[in-house]
């Protein structure tokens, strides 16, 4: 159980004091010109680029944590295809060399004095602030988790504590309901939920289970996917793979002891139906960071509240947004967080020079749909949820390109280019096809 507590939100981290904050630059013990809140994907590509645009002595990086995750490839670590210590190296080795590591969690957020506090009680000041602390899983807001891990049968991608308990539920699969489920909150890669549920049909079928199992599939949303064009592919597969898909369905309750999970109708208030299963797939409510959420830095809901165009925040011109933390009207995926890297190097650039940015993010977000264990239907839109695609030839149709180009060079790539401040901007595939063809 000890393992598992992690998956429980901090709680003590959620308080930020308002704008009546008025300590000084001079009471801080450390400063920085460029101050970077977390070291997840945004964080350290963005570290990397203010340390060639202001020098490394300039940038400091605030992040608990001793390991960085390339987090897209557990669909394949939960489907048996790639392992868990694959996705993980040291944060030291994609820190930029020079960068200030604080090793410490952000406490508060202080805009008004440009100060942030740790919860060890450092208080470090900036002249500039990129914020990029992503999101929060709440597991907990579903009764019966997260101790219902502890119980077989259960498992989730989206943490590095269960998603080998994905495979594990998936190969002791013997007969019965291979249940997935989508919350009723934003998420992170939304289409990750419904990939497992395609990997596990085949894999029941390569290992001759297929006949004794109903693959269902429960999720919150009206539609299968958001964007037209990929969900009249995904209806496709999902009749001829005899699926089984439940809109407007949402989990509230796990009783792994006896194997049952149980969703509420949200177009019928008060209605519930029981699922028993063989397996369970959880993808947990999300929610804004909870540091973010008690500032003065937050929308009313409690995201980061950015320029959609510039990434800049709207009220607090030194401050600015990238990734999962923020507000954006689009999907949020690494792909995004890629395309949003050039963006804000040039509005830091601009603003750095008094200049008003001149480059607009246009939303663009991408999700490779794992569709078996060799394919791969891959969407690319925009905030207007129109495809923005990178190649001449139909992406909604599975091919084996776009798989292993998920499962082999999209994270060498992330490792080596996007950690490096070296490959990013608007549409990071038609960058990849520009480089296939020099």
């Amino acid at each position: 159980m000890a393992a598992l507590r992690g998956l429980r939100p901090c709680r003590s981290i959620g308080i930020a004091v308002s704008r009546l904050h008025t300590s000084s630059r001079s009471s801080a013990k450390q400063h920085y010109k460029m101050l970077v809140l977390g070291g997840g994907s945004g964080g350290i590509a963005m570290s990397a680029r203010m340390k060639r645009m202001m020098g490394a002595e300039n940038v400091a990086v605030v992040e608990p944590s001793e390991m960085h995750y390339y987090q897209p490839i557990w669909t394949l670590v939960g489907a048996g295809a790639k392992t868990v210590t694959s996705s993980g190296r040291p944060t030291v080795s994609v820190m930029p060399s020079g960068v200030k590591w604080v090793k410490s969690k952000v406490q508060e957020i202080h805009p008004d004095s440009n100060t942030v506090r740790t919860d060890d009680g450092t208080e470090i000041s900036y002249e500039y602030l990129i914020v990029a602390l992503g999101l929060q899983l709440h597991y907990e807001k579903i009764k019966g988790l997260p101790e219902g891990f502890e119980h077989p049968k259960i498992g989730s991608n989206y943490s590095v504590q269960t998603v080998e308990k994905t495979w594990k539920a998936l190969q002791n699969f013997k007969e019965g309901n291979a249940v997935f489920s989508f919350p009723n909150t934003p998420v992170k890669c939304a289409g990750a939920p419904q990939k497992i549920m395609y990997l596990s049909d085949a894999f029941l079928r390569k290992t001759g289970k297929r006949e004794k199992a109903n693959i269902i599939y429960n999720t919150s949303l009206p539609v299968l996917f958001g964007i037209k064009k990929y969900a009249d592919s995904l209806w496709d597969i999902v009749k001829q793979r005899d699926l089984q898909v439940n809109l407007r369905q949402n989990l509230i309750e796990v009783r792994a002891d006896k194997q049952e999970a149980v969703f509420e109708n949200l177009d019928k208030p008060g209605e519930t139906k029981v699922f028993e299963y063989e397996m369970l797939h959880v993808t947990p409510p999300m929610g804004p960071n909870l540091t973010i959420k008690g500032s003065s830095l937050a929308d009313e809901v409690g995201w980061l509240d950015v320029n959609k165009d510039t990434l800049q925040h709207k009220t607090y011109p030194n401050v600015f947004g990238i990734g999962d933390c923020t507000n954006l009207p689009t999907a949020k995926t690494a792909a995004a967080v890629a395309a949003q890297t050039a963006i804000l190097n040039n509005t830091i650039s601009k603003v750095l020079k008094n200049e008003k940015p001149d480059k607009k993010y246009d939303g663009y977000t991408s999700c490779p749909l794992v569709t078996s264990y060799n394919t791969v239907i891959l969407a690319e839109f925009d905030y207007n949820a129109q495809p923005l695609e990178t190649f001449p030839i139909n992406q909604a149709i599975e091919r084996r390109l776009w798989y292993y180009m998920k499962a082999d060079f999209m994270p060498h790539l992330y490792w080596h280019g996007l950690l490096r401040g070296l490959w990013g901007g608007p549409g990071p595939y038609r960058k990849l096809l520009h480089l296939g063809m020099k």
